[in-house]
Parts: structure tokens; C-alpha cells; sequence
């Protein structure tokens, strides 16, 4: 969650730059925007120098003294017996899988290969990047603290909430309001994109069901795409089932941001009500076949799986 948090404070942040940059006189400005990017990325570089290694990643090294020395500094605790025994049980079993990549096609593996190709897929057919890569500067800023303080709200109410109602509730919302801008863009723009003299109420509103709309994506889709699959994956095949979460994210970013603007020529504001049938799509899946995983560690979470109903 807070990977998901740090995002979009980066993108508020770059938004802000990018706005100020943007009104200087000389025309230079998108050279302090790009520059700037060197900034995260030279921390990124320190950071990893003082890095641990986590205790699963030492145990699977043959290191179980010292995966015992970082699991004791990370929960605070020298009570951290069982929860060790739990991790190297689950490591011994992933040893059992010597091929990860092959055994996700196996039928046992099926389900979780499912939530690794239609989580990062639906999570970007929810159409956010759309108003995220397309948006003006003011607005980008208006929209960027939006997500940031939505995602603040998730992190706080996820475990006392649960991850299939943040889901569900944030898809109804995005869903309502991507039905009112479409209504809205279309009884102004139609077809022809020429909406004449433009109120300031009807650009507010437009403003304001756009903003409630990146707040219900920051509190479900947002964070939760990233939270859900980093739970429900098992051990022996969890390196393998998270590269093809990470790449089907970025292939459908990728593809999205290529196609977006043919489509939005073609089908108008008929695009906001596409992306809105496959908000009704993916909330029905959440429904039908995400497990409850609130509180369950990623040890025992082969359990879940097999009283999975479906």
C-alpha cells in the first residue's frame, strides 16, 4: 500500500514541477522536468545500498541465521519462532517446484496465474491513466492530490474494511461517474467536438466527478492491484506469478497510452462508457472469484486456495 502511496505522491509532485516549469518565460522548463527525474532516481541507487535482504530471500540462500537475525529486526520481537518455522516449511516446499514458469500451467497453479494476468489487466482498464496521461497541467494537479489523499484513505481502512469491498465499492463509483462525464462531455461536445461557449459550472462539475472518480480508482484499483496479488500468490511459484502481474501492468499501460487518443477521435465520449462495461466486468469477477485474504499470511495461504468454492 505504501508502494502505492509513494507513486502517487510522485506523480503529485511531478505534476506541481510540471506546472511551475511550464510557465517559465524562456521555454526551457521541460529541461528541469526531465533533469529533475535524476533526483528519485539517485536515491534510488543510495537506497539500495543499505537495502536488507529479506528473511524469505535468506532462507532460500541456505542463510538461516541470519534470515532469523532480519526477521527479528523487522517485527521488533525476539518472538518470532513460529512464524520463522512457517517460512522455512515454505521454502522447503517451493524447492519441491524446480520449475516455476512451467508449473504455473499446471491446473493447481491455474487460479493464481488467472489473478496475475486479470488483476494488473483490469487495473488498467479501468481507464485512470487515460485522465492521468491526457489531462491538463491544472488539472493534472487537481486530480494528482486527489489520488494521493484517497490512497492515504485505503491504507487506513483496508484491514478494517476488507479488499473485496474497497473493490466493489470503488468500482460502483468509478462506474457512476464515468456514466455523468460521458452523459456530460456528450450533451456538449457530441460528435463533432465543438461545444460552443463552455459554462464555468459545466467544466467545475466535469472537474469534480472526474476527482471522485480518481478517488474511488486511489482507494480500490489503485493500491489494491498491487496489495491483493503480493497476498495471494504461493511461495513456490510467487516469483514467477508476480513478473507476469508487473509485465501485464506495463504491457496494457503501454498499450493504452498508444491507442487512447485514435480512440478517443473515433468513439468520442463513447470512450468513458467503454471503460465503464469493463468496470461492471471487472466487479463482477472480484465478486465471483477473489478469496478473503485479510489477515492471512502468505504461508498458509495455499489453504485459501483449496477451499476456494469455485
Amino acid at each position: 500500500m505504501l508502494f502505492q502511496l509513494a507513486i502517487t505522491i510522485g506523480i503529485f509532485v511531478a505534476n506541481i514541477l510540471n506546472y511551475l516549469f511550464a510557465k517559465m518565460e524562456n521555454g526551457e522548463g521541460w529541461h528541469y522536468s526531465l533533469g529533475l527525474a535524476g533526483v528519485p532516481a539517485i536515491i534510488i541507487i543510495i537506497g539500495a545500498m543499505f537495502l536488507p535482504d529479506s528473511p524469505n530471500s535468506l532462507i532460500e540462500r541456505g542463510q538461516a541465521e541470519k534470515a532469523k537475525e532480519e526477521l527479528i529486526k523487522i517485527r521488533g520481537t525476539n518472538d518470532v519462532d513460529e512464524e520463522f518455522k512457517d517460512l522455512v516449511a515454505a521454502s522447503e516446499a517451493s524447492k519441491q517446484v524446480k520449475h516455476p514458469w512451467s508449473s504455473l500451467l499446471k491446473s493447481e497453479y491455474r487460479p493464481h496465474l488467472t489473478m496475475a494476468i486479470a488483476i494488473p489487466f483490469f487495473q488498467q482498464f479501468t481507464g485512470m491513466n487515460v485522465i492521468t496521461f491526457y489531462a491538463s497541467l491544472m488539472s493534472s494537479m487537481i486530480t494528482g492530490g486527489c489520488n494521493a489523499l484517497a490512497t492515504l484513505v485505503s491504507i487506513f481502512t483496508v484491514d478494517k474494511v476488507g479488499r473485496r469491498k474497497l473493490f466493489l465499492e470503488g468500482g460502483a463509483q468509478m462506474f457512476i461517474c464515468q456514466l455523468v462525464i460521458a452523459a456530460a462531455i456528450g450533451s456538449k461536445f457530441g460528435t463533432d467536438g465543438n461545444p460552443g461557449v463552455l459554462p464555468k459550472w459545466f467544466a467545475l462539475t466535469v472537474v469534480v466527478f472526474i476527482c471522485v472518480y480518481v478517488a474511488g480508482f486511489a482507494w480500490s484499483w489503485g493500491p489494491l492491484g498491487w496489495l491483493v496479488p503480493s497476498e495471494i500468490f504461493l511461495l513456490e511459484v510467487r516469483s514467477a506469478t508476480q513478473s507476469v502481474n508487473v509485465s501485464v501492468n506495463m504491457i496494457f499501460t503501454f498499450a493504452i497510452a498508444q491507442v487512447f487518443t485514435s480512440m478517443l477521435c473515433h468513439m468520442k465520449f463513447g470512450l468513458f462508457i467503454f471503460f465503464a462495461f469493463f468496470v461492471i466486468v471487472m466487479s463482477i469477477f472480484i465478486y465471483k472469484f477473489l478469496p478473503k485474504t485479510k489477515g492471512i499470511s502468505i504461508e498458509k495461504i495455499s489453504l485459501v486456495w483449496k477451499n476456494h468454492p469455485y
